[in-house]
């Protein structure tokens, strides 16, 4: 069973912060043996890349299409290991990746982030003064102008699922769906300290960038 290499997601400034990514390649495992990988991992989202560029999501209790952190996550990931990762191919459909920077890159279709409401409050202090999730179900972007000038944005997200996962630290395919509401490209300030990019791009895609660094595997008996 291969060992999942780890990398933190969307970080911020001098790579602080950052959310969890298992990424594990070429595990011949079936999907169900995959997804109790994943909840034993108990990472927000553990990705399965396959033939260098097929990439299949999970969080710890479902099987996703398509989420911007393993995008991001595994492409960076890829091209440290092999030079280069210009696609990924979730189920949703083909993933462009690149580097810009410090900065990793995908883009997607605002279509493929389904399930997740976005709410706006009035000021960040009032999104960071939340104690947990709201009641409800369902996934929930909280979210506040923290610049609208400059497209600055303070969010928190909760999955509401029922799992481990409470809050999610960083979330691409949230702040995608943002931006393709918004319809403007954005910079957000997500957790603890994590940071997402957005741009607008052509063919009604958007992009979704963020800072990634490599992290040691905890020990075996430390999991």
């Amino acid at each position: 069973m291969p060992e999942p290499l780890l990398v933190d997601v969307f970080c911020g400034p001098g790579h602080t912060a950052g959310n969890r990514l298992a990424v594990i390649l070429d595990d011949p495992s079936d999907p169900a043996a995959r997804q109790r990988r994943a909840a034993e991992l108990g990472y927000s989202e553990t990705v399965f890349v396959d033939d260098g560029s097929v990439a299949d999501i999970y969080t710890p209790s479902i099987r996703l299409p398509f989420a911007g952190h393993p995008m991001v996550g595994a492409s960076w990931l890829l091209r440290n290991r092999l030079g280069a990762c210009d696609v990924l191919y979730p189920a949703a459909g083909a993933v462009p990746a690149w580097a810009e920077g410090e900065f990793g890159w995908v883009s997607g279709r605002p279509e493929w982030v389904t399930g997740r409401t976005t709410q706006r409050l009035a000021s960040p202090a009032e999104v960071e003064a939340l104690p947990g999730p709201p009641a409800g179900s369902g996934f929930l972007y909280v979210w506040a102008w923290a610049d609208e000038p400059a497209g600055l944005v303070r969010a928190r997200a909760f999955p509401r699922r029922g799992d481990a996962i409470v809050e999610d630290e960083a979330t691409g395919a949230a702040a995608l769906r943002l931006t393709a509401e918004l319809g403007r490209s954005l910079t957000v300030q997500q957790g603890v300290g994590s940071e997402i990019r957005t741009r607008l791009l052509p063919e009604d895609r958007i992009g979704v960038g963020g800072r990634v660094r490599q992290v040691p595997h905890p020990p075996r008996d430390a999991r």
